[in-house]
């Protein structure tokens, strides 16, 4: 695949920015005219990941959450979220449905949000290092040239 283009965001792990970050991204994606659903599915699996980020990677504290996206050709668009957080133990028990290590006040299906939103989600996570979420997804994109 061919990369049309590219941008990034740096910022803390502070629950104000969550709506920053899937605003931002859906703003860029917006160069390749997605539909209504499209940039709704786009905002609500980066709004879990990001999420994510803020309420397991950095638990207590405060972090720095790093989101590229990349817009390939045949509007093929990969976000790729990433923390130095804490990690994850067992990343496939992490992304089974109504898991958490969040307590009561968690469902635990952000992971499946992000799976049903996207087309791919990939996962990789290192104890102590931080976690690395891949979101991909293709645009009916009515742009001729991407």
């Amino acid at each position: 695949m061919k990369l049309k283009n590219e941008m990034s965001l740096t910022f803390e792990s502070r629950s104000s920015n969550e709506g920053f970050a899937r605003t931002a991204v859906s703003a860029f994606i917006s160069q390749l005219d997605p539909t209504i659903g499209e940039i709704t599915d786009i905002k609500t699996a980066v709004s879990e990941a990001v999420t994510n980020c803020i309420v397991h990677a950095y638990k207590e504290s405060v972090g720095i959450i790093y989101i590229s996206v990349k817009i390939f050709e045949g509007a093929v668009v990969v976000i790729k979220i990433r923390d130095k957080g804490c990690g994850i133990a067992d990343i496939e028990q992490a992304m089974e449905p109504l898991f958490t290590t969040g307590g009561e006040e968690r469902a635990g299906l952000g992971f499946a949000v992000m799976q049903s939103f996207t087309d791919k989600v990939k996962v990789t996570s290192r104890e102590g290092k931080g976690t690395t979420v891949v979101l991909e997804k293709r645009l009916m994109s009515r742009i001729k040239d991407v």
